[in-house]
C-alpha cells in the first residue's frame, strides 16, 4: 500500500473515533477475500481453544502486542457476551467428539486474586451454559479438602484437591473426560498433568515454562505477510518488529551488549520505516521477558543509553517474573503507540480481544489514567470498558465510515485472528515436537 497512510496522527477524544481509517477501510474493501482465507486457514489448522490478544492502535499502525494462550478476564466481557461465548464453547468442544460431557478446569494457584476467580467463575459458568458439568481442580500443594472462596460479585468458586489414578485425573466421584488448562505454568510443568489419558487443552508445550514470545511472534511474522499479500498491504502496518535476546542476567550485567545491539537495531529499523510513511513520532522500543504474562518485567526504551544505566531497582524488577521465576531471556519488541483514549481526563487505552475456537466473542479496552500512550497499561491503576462485539466484528457495516463503532471493531478482530492463527501454528509445532 504507498504512502497514503496518515502523515500525522490524530489524537483520540474517544475510543469510538479517530485514526486508522485508511487501514480500515482496505480491510473493508477486502472483507470477502479475508474471511474466506481465514476459513481455508482453519481447516489447515485447528484454532486453539481460547485465547485473548492485547492489541495496539497508534493511527499509523494496528498491532498485537500479546497473546495469551491462558486468558483470565473472562468477567470482564459482560452478560451481553454469554451468547457468542457460549456457541463459540460449543463448537471448541465438538474437535473433543460427542462423548464429552465433564470438565475439568485447572486454574492457576491463586485463593486471595479475587478479580482472577471472578474470570474462573465466569469461565465456568459459560462452560456450563454450553451444556458440560465443570469443576474446578486446584494444583495447590497443601489443599485437602474442597474450598469455597465467596466472590465480591456475589458468587463463589469451590476449588477441590486433584486425585491422580494412574493416568485419569478425578476429583471425588467426578470424572472428567476432559482437562481444560486455566493456568500457564510459569513455575514449570506440573508433574500431575503429565502423560494423562484425558485430552489436556491447551497442552503443556505452550505453557511459560516452554512457550517463547519471540517463538510466537516469528509465526505471526509470517501469518501477517501471507495475509499482507492477500489484501496487498506493506506487512509492517501490522506487524510489530521483533528480535530476541537469550542469557540474560539484570543484576550481574550479563548479556548486556546482546541487548543494546539488539535495541539499536530495532530503533533503527523503526526509524527507517517512520520515514518512508512521514510519522513524526518518537521511535522507541518495549524490553520484556521471553516468557510470561502479568505485565511482569517490562520497560519502555528510547535510547541504548538507558540500558547502561538501569538502576539496581530497575534491574531487580527485570531480574524475576511471576512466581519469582528468574528472567533469562528477553524480546525486543517494536513500541506500538496507543492513541485511543477513553473518558475523561482521556485515559489510555487499549483494546483486549477475547476469542474462543475460531470466533471473535468480545473484548474490553483496558483503561489505565496514570500510563501513557508509550506505556504498558497491564499494571495496577487499570479498569476495564466492554466492547460491544456482538454488534461489530461479525457484521461490519460498508455503508457507514470506516471508524463507525462496528468497522472499528472488525478490524480488531480481523488482526486478533491472525495472531489467533499464529498461536494455532505455534501451537501445531509444539505439540509436534512433544
Amino acid at each position: 500500500m504507498a504512502t497514503e497512510y496518515l502523515h500525522a496522527v490524530p489524537h483520540l477524544t474517544t475510543a469510538l473515533t479517530g485514526p486508522l481509517q485508511h487501514l480500515e477501510e482496505h480491510l473493508l474493501g477486502h472483507q470477502g477475500d479475508i474471511e474466506q482465507w481465514l476459513r481455508s486457514q482453519w481447516q489447515e489448522t485447528r484454532a486453539p481453544f481460547y485465547a485473548s490478544v492485547d492489541l495496539r492502535n497508534a493511527g499509523f499502525k494496528l498491532a498485537p502486542v500479546d497473546t495469551n494462550l491462558f486468558p483470565a478476564g473472562f468477567n470482564n466481557l459482560g452478560a451481553a457476551f454469554m451468547p457468542l461465548c457460549v456457541q463459540a464453547a460449543q463448537s471448541a468442544m465438538e474437535h473433543y467428539g460427542p462423548k464429552v460431557r465433564n470438565i475439568l478446569l485447572v486454574p492457576e494457584s491463586h485463593t486471595r486474586n479475587l478479580f482472577y476467580l471472578e474470570s474462573l467463575a465466569s469461565l465456568q459458568k459459560i462452560l456450563e451454559a454450553a451444556g458440560y458439568h465443570v469443576r474446578i481442580g486446584s494444583l495447590i500443594a497443601d489443599l485437602k479438602e474442597p474450598l469455597s472462596v465467596t466472590l465480591p460479585s456475589g458468587g463463589n468458586v469451590v476449588l477441590e484437591p486433584l486425585i491422580r489414578e494412574a493416568n485419569r485425573l478425578r476429583l471425588g466421584d467426578f470424572s472428567p473426560c476432559f482437562v481444560l488448562l486455566n493456568n500457564d505454568m510459569s513455575g514449570g510443568r506440573p508433574e500431575i498433568l503429565e502423560h494423562l489419558d484425558q485430552p489436556v487443552v491447551p497442552p503443556l508445550a505452550v505453557g511459560w515454562s516452554n512457550r517463547l514470545k519471540s517463538s510466537h511472534f516469528t509465526h505471526y511474522r509470517r501469518v501477517a505477510g501471507e495475509f499482507a499479500r492477500l489484501v496487498a498491504i506493506d506487512p509492517w502496518l501490522i506487524d510489530p518488529l521483533f528480535r530476541n535476546c537469550g542469557q540474560i542476567d539484570f543484576q550481574q550485567r550479563i548479556g548486556e551488549e546482546c541487548l543494546v545491539t539488539n535495541v539499536a537495531e530495532v530503533l533503527k529499523q523503526i526509524t527507517e520505516k517512520y520515514r518512508e510513511y512521514g510519522i513524526d513520532q518518537r521511535p522507541f522500543v518495549i524490553v520484556k521477558s521471553d516468557a510470561g504474562t502479568y505485565g511482569m518485567n517490562i520497560m519502555t526504551v528510547y535510547g541504548t543509553d538507558e540500558l547502561r544505566e538501569l538502576n539496581r531497582k530497575q534491574r531487580t524488577k527485570m531480574a524475576r517474573g511471576k512466581e519469582g521465576h528468574h528472567v533469562s531471556d528477553v524480546i525486543v519488541q517494536e513500541g506500538v503507540y496507543t492513541f485511543e483514549t477513553w473518558g475523561e481526563p482521556q485515559a489510555t487505552a487499549e483494546p483486549v480481544v477475547y476469542m474462543i475456537d475460531r470466533y471473535v466473542v468480545g473484548g474490553f479496552y483496558r483503561v489505565h489514567p496514570g500510563r501513557g500512550r508509550d506505556e504498558n497499561l497491564n499494571t495496577p491503576g487499570m479498569s476495564f470498558r466492554a466492547l460491544a462485539f456482538e454488534e461489530s466484528c461479525i457484521q461490519p457495516d460498508p455503508t457507514r465510515a470506516p471508524d463507525a463503532r462496528p468497522n472499528r471493531f472488525y478490524a480488531y478482530g480481523v488482526i486478533a485472528r491472525l495472531a489467533l492463527l499464529a498461536a494455532a501454528r505455534e501451537i501445531q509445532e509444539a505439540s509436534l515436537g512433544g
